[in-house]
């Protein structure tokens, strides 16, 4: 007998919510179930143009969907000025969460939504799609073997993309009323998220943005860089940008070896994905970094979706609580954000990361 699969309802009719319509489609345990825009006429082209299943509802609101007692999931790809207020009301009415990122503006703004969430016993996970690649299973077994890697020294992480005048101006990631952190909010996530990853989620002491951010004429933020301190000596660096060409690096340096990945957000080879790495080298010695394939069948955003459903399957059919390290996770990398943001605000002074 085939398992029910997961319900996912979608709010708003974003661009990036085509992607993760495809993903809920290839998923084994999901299916499209709802989508709702503001327009019902929107809500439909979007469900004629993404796979929907004939049988799947479409809404003239954000509202119906949450109302709607089959919908198990709520993916929500609102511009982040909107996140508290629907992710808020989705947990109320018991609908677990797949919430793009940034998560908020604020750390208070997200604490609001992990209350709610934990309040109705709802699972919550943001849409930091690479986190979910085996790949990056695969690059946690190298860092974590003292014997080729050693203990982590220091981090580096890279994520730009080149807007053209038309997305520099009109695209929501450089409104101020729609989402206000920029390439900060957008492509730092995903820096400061590798540089959690890498130092196995532990916080930096300190946060200290670097001079020269570039910051448009509404105040939001088109490219900028910081640094990150522990009190063991750890230390990284990152930088985003609007205004680069495409670079999605890391380098993770430890006392034995170093890992090296290019394409860390969308691999290059989604099923053949790669990294390198190169252990015990000294100036002498003349070695090739070893180049370390990852092959799968499915998309990091279909391994997200299925990781998702898995755990809302256990919660509705075995009473299993919520996985707390998806929103801990969230939390730590907007910790990490708001600094950043507070540094910049301050004159580039260092920022301690508050709990």
């Amino acid at each position: 007998m085939a398992e029910t699969p997961i319900r996912f309802g979608i709010l708003g009719c974003a661009d990036i919510a085509r992607k993760q319509s495809k993903a809920i489609n290839l998923s084994p345990n999901s299916i499209l179930y709802a989508i709702g825009s503001r327009s019902l006429d929107k809500a439909k082209k979007f469900a004629e143009e993404n796979g929907f299943p004939a049988s799947a509802k479409i809404y003239g609101s954000y509202e119906a969907v949450l109302d709607d007692p089959d919908v198990d999931v709520v993916y929500v790809p609102l511009p982040t000025s909107l996140h508290v207020q629907w992710a808020v009301l989705a947990a109320k009415k018991k609908k677990h969460l797949l919430l793009e990122k940034p998560v908020a503006l604020n750390v208070a703004e997200f604490d609001q939504i992990v209350e709610a969430c934990e309040a109705n016993g709802v699972q919550f996970m943001d849409g930091t799609m690479w986190m979910h690649h085996p790949r990056t299973a695969k690059m946690n077994e190298f860092l974590s073997d003292t014997q080729r890697f050693g203990q982590l020294k220091a981090v580096q992480s890279f994520f730009s993309f080149p807007g053209d005048d038309y997305f520099l101006k009109n695209n929501i990631r450089v409104k101020p009323g729609l989402d206000g952190l920029g390439a900060l909010g957008d492509a730092g996530w995903y820096c400061i998220r590798s540089i959690l990853w890498a130092t196995n989620d532990e916080l930096p002491k300190t946060v200290t943005a670097l001079h020269g951010p570039v910051i448009n004429e509404a105040g939001v933020i088109l490219a900028c860089g910081s640094s990150l301190q522990w009190e063991d000596g750890k230390t990284a660096t990152f930088h985003c940008s609007f205004l680069s060409h495409l670079t999605m690096d890391i380098t993770a340096v430890g006392t034995k070896g170093t890992l090296h990945v290019h394409d860390f957000i969308i691999p290059f080879d989604e099923k053949s994905a790669s990294f390198s790495t190169i252990c015990q080298i000294g100036f002498k010695e003349r070695a090739l970094p070893s180049q370390n394939v990852v092959t799968t069948d499915l998309s990091q955003e279909v391994c997200m979706v299925r990781e998702l459903s898995r755990l809302v399957k256990s919660i509705k059919e075995n009473g299993s609580k919520p996985e707390s390290k998806w929103p801990s996770m969230s939390r730590k990398t907007q910790l990490i954000l708001d600094a950043v943001k507070a540094s910049i605000d301050k004159g580039f002074e260092p920022v301690q990361v508050g709990a």
